[in-house]
């Protein structure tokens, strides 16, 4: 909801600057969040807003920050890809490819050397990847056995082009296997799939047994950003995707219907209460006051 809310207010040139929507990719970070506790730590990337909200960050201040007020998690100064709350363990998204995988791996170091228990958790994507960072952490992370949990969402794409294309082997688990620890695959469209397998590495990671790697099988829905047609999509790829076979929130629904846990009723009761939500937030950011000039230069240096 939050996601096709601020698509429909960008189309709108109400908000302002690139947006990365999240759609198609909702299981990953709700699975992943719920295996965590508030105190620990993620990283997000340029598409992280359904990172955040996860994580339990706050969709009104979240939508402010999309408009550029100072009622915005960073006042208005960060925009979609920067929101940080460290109330709630978001310690930031970046618009650096990658940029996000060595702060959680200090983060993860942090966590270690005061010895409190939680983990640090790291998302990016398929074009990540390929970036020497990530590879320096994990080398880092396995030498001092770090609490540290590296995801990869596999969306299909690395931007404009399909990812499959820039990797001479497509099982990428095996790419942290020279430090020592394999990754594993998951269905990043099933919810239930992601958690429980996150539950189980965040205790081995927590017990200090060292990091780990998820590989998160996805799709993106929409172009890399709002200004992308996705003309290079494969045909009839799309539908696919989004058939209720595939569509994470879709099977969702389906598996709390067929195990009877919620009827028809809760969840439409439950749609209707996450829609008033959003529309609060934009209200809630429209009434928020854009920045004064003067505060330009404020919020650059730590003081």
């Amino acid at each position: 909801a939050f996601e096709e809310q601020a698509r429909q207010l960008y189309m709108e040139k109400t908000i302002r600057g690139s947006v990365h929507l999240y759609v198609g990719e909702e299981a990953i970070a709700t699975g992943i969040c719920q295996a965590l506790n508030k105190e620990d730590y993620i990283l997000s990337n340029h598409r992280g807003h359904g990172h955040c909200l996860a994580k339990g960050g706050d969709p009104h201040k979240m939508m402010a920050e999309l408009f550029g007020r100072t009622d915005g998690y960073c006042k208005g100064k960060g925009g979609s890809m920067h929101i940080a709350d460290f109330e709630c363990g978001i310690l930031g998204a970046n618009g650096i490819v990658g940029g996000g995988i060595s702060l959680a791996t200090g983060a993860a170091f942090t966590c270690k050397y005061l010895q409190n228990g939680r983990v640090a958790v790291c998302f990016f994507g398929d074009g990540a990847i390929n970036q020497g960072v990530f590879y320096e952490s994990a080398n880092m992370a396995a030498l001092w056995k770090l609490p540290v949990i590296y995801v990869c969402e596999r969306n299909q794409f690395q931007q404009v082009s399909y990812s499959d294309a820039y990797y001479p082997d497509q099982d990428l688990t095996k790419r942290t296997e020279p430090f020592g620890f394999k990754g594993i695959e998951v269905d990043g469209n099933n919810v239930l799939e992601v958690y429980e397998k996150t539950c189980e590495i965040v205790k081995r990671v927590r017990k200090g047994e060292g990091p780990a790697f998820i590989v998160a099988n996805t799709y993106r829905i929409y172009g890399h950003h709002m200004g992308d047609s996705v003309s290079y999509r494969r045909p009839g790829e799309l539908e696919i995707w989004k058939d209720e076979s595939h569509d994470p929130i879709m099977r969702m629904k389906i598996h709390l219907l067929k195990e009877e846990i919620l009827s028809i009723q809760e969840l439409e009761s439950i749609t209707k209460s996450i829609d008033e939500s959003i529309i609060n937030s934009v209200k809630y950011a429209e009434k928020s006051p854009l920045p004064e000039p003067e505060s330009l230069m404020k919020d650059i240096y730590s003081d």
